[in-house]
């Protein structure tokens, strides 16, 4: 699924005010459940989702799937739409029916302006188990209280690593704590004679590949808030994340490490600096699985939790996923929410899917299907899902720009443009607190 790349940024400047997304047609966010169609109901249900070549004939065999309960309605499903055409769309009056978005930050955004239609309704009146998904699953697809979204998937993220060049560097297990995360680094990087970096065991560079702070949030025990306010500056996990990072960049030299970035292949392309062998050790998600067995076959890694700073937290991961929700506006709300129901909870269909794009499936009782393929690689991830150490995302009414603010500083930070850690997380904190004062939310 990708979410942290591939998806885009919410009109927040624009936000998404009720009046705005009252634009088009029916289905208002009324607390009233829409009625399922009839059987004998002729109707098209229009999907816009971010999905795109493989994935989307994929995905698209999914949706047919609820043709089995209702052969009445055309599904049609349209890809490369992401939130900012949602946004458009919804703004417009041009409203799909379903709207999938690979953006689990803008949840906040997606609840608090009524661009997603309430989901209680419907949940109560069809007696909908909320427990079949995890509470940090359950945690991205609402926002206080507000539940306007449903999950089609998970992305689960833990460490990587290149089993030849371990072993080549003399590290024969996996690195479980951050000491032995900085060794294996140290031990499995190779250098030029001038400096330059040839292999890094490990890039610390942060907002590069999945080396993100919300991903990377969780194995420090980080925390996002403290008494309803940004609380970083406060969170010790948070300065040991940057702290962290920033001995492995001076470990390399922050110029070296640049000209060594700079050279490195695309994160979706077949040449992924993990791929090439380039990067011994890495975070990431499994669907990485699939890419490194379709275009590195002769890469020979292991996956494993991604080394905690604490113990006690080994085990740790973060986890997001594509959400679901019915646009204020859609023509067709009840039709729209018996879709995502199926998505979300028919285990051979999430199953199914699952085995096509390799994605973590979201509910317990696909994980626990035996039709859900799944190889010593992959188990890691269905581990971590599992598990009740499974952190969401931090959810705020201004989407995601809470998020940049942390990478943006993380990066000024590393390059030594912010000597004093503590007061530059403090200014972070100021800035994230005066975007959500002015949000109104």
């Amino acid at each position: 699924m990708r979410k942290h790349t591939r998806a885009a940024l919410l009109c927040v400047a624009a936000a998404l005010t009720l009046t705005a997304c009252a634009a088009g047609k029916g289905g208002g966010a009324s607390s009233d459940a829409a009625a399922a169609p009839g059987k004998d109901d002729k109707l098209t249900l229009t999907v816009w989702s971010n999905y795109s070549d493989r994935e989307l004939v994929e995905v698209t065999k999914a949706l047919k799937t609820f043709n089995k309960k209702f052969p009445n309605i055309e599904i049609k499903h349209e890809g490369s739409q992401d939130d900012d055409k949602i946004t458009a769309g919804i703004r417009s009056g041009n409203t799909p029916d379903v709207a999938l978005s690979f953006t689990t930050d803008n949840i906040g955004q997606f609840c608090s302006s009524g661009a997603f239609q309430p989901l209680k309704a419907y949940i109560d009146r069809d007696k909908v188990d909320l427990n079949q998904l995890s509470p940090a699953v359950q945690q991205y697809t609402e926002y206080k209280g507000n539940r306007c979204a449903m999950p089609m998937l998970t992305d689960v993220y833990a460490m990587y690593y290149n089993k030849d060049l371990l072993s080549a560097a003399g590290v024969t297990n996996a690195p479980k704590t951050l000491d032995e995360l900085y060794d294996a680094a140290v031990k499995a990087t190779k250098k030029a004679p001038n400096g330059d970096i040839e292999v890094a065991g490990y890039l610390p560079t942060m907002g590069f590949y999945a080396n993100r702070p919300t991903i990377l949030a969780p194995t420090f025990g980080a925390e996002w808030e403290k008494d309803g306010k940004s609380g970083l500056a406060s969170s010790p996990g948070f300065t040991e994340m940057m702290t962290f990072q920033k001995k492995l960049v001076d470990f390399y030299g922050y110029d070296a490490l640049e000209r060594f970035r700079a050279g490195l292949g695309q994160e979706y392309s077949a040449d992924h600096a993990f791929h090439q062998g380039k990067i011994a050790i890495m975070i990431d998600g499994e669907y990485r699985t699939a890419f490194l067995k379709a275009q590195a076959p002769q890469i020979k890694f292991g996956t494993a939790p991604f080394p905690t700073w604490k113990p006690a937290d080994y085990g740790t991961a973060f986890t997001t996923g594509t959400i679901m929700g019915i646009p204020k506006g859609a023509k067709n709300a009840g039709a729209a929410w018996e879709l995502i129901k199926h998505l979300t909870f028919d285990t051979d269909t999430i199953v199914d899917l699952s085995n096509a794009i390799k994605n973590v499936p979201s509910t317990k009782a696909a994980m626990e299907s035996p039709k859900l393929e799944v190889d010593e690689q992959f188990k890691t991830f269905i581990d971590l899902a599992k598990s009740d150490k499974l952190k969401g995302n931090p959810v705020t009414p201004i989407g995601d720009a809470h998020i940049k603010a942390v990478t943006d500083f993380s990066v000024s930070y590393q390059s030594g443009k912010v000597p004093d850690l503590a007061a530059g997380l403090k200014e972070v904190d100021k800035n994230i607190d005066d975007q959500i004062a002015k949000s109104g939310k």
